[in-house]
């Protein structure tokens, strides 16, 4: 059986938010719909099964939770990198 594809988007605004929010959340076809609207958009995309599989959890406009800190700010600095260096 395959896995469903999970996917959760995430907003942050330095310096207005305490942490990262979950913007949108879902599996299967809201997932897939997730994945391309931010194709469309030009929101970088970063796969890490274990990370989606905790994001999905939790509500939209809810902050993750102190524990993902370090895992998602590996994350936002990987995608800040990558942008910066266009």
């Amino acid at each position: 059986m395959e896995e469903r594809k999970k996917a959760a988007a995430l907003k942050y605004e330095r310096g207005r938010m305490n942490a990262p929010q979950v913007v949108a959340r879902g599996e299967g076809i809201v997932a897939e719909k997730i994945l391309e609207l931010a194709e469309k958009h030009g929101i970088p995309i970063v796969e890490d099964k274990l990370l989606v599989s905790m994001l999905v959890k939790l509500n939209p406009g809810e902050e993750i939770p102190p524990e993902l800190y370090r895992l998602v700010a590996k994350i936002l600095a990987c995608i800040y990198s990558s942008i910066h260096h266009r």
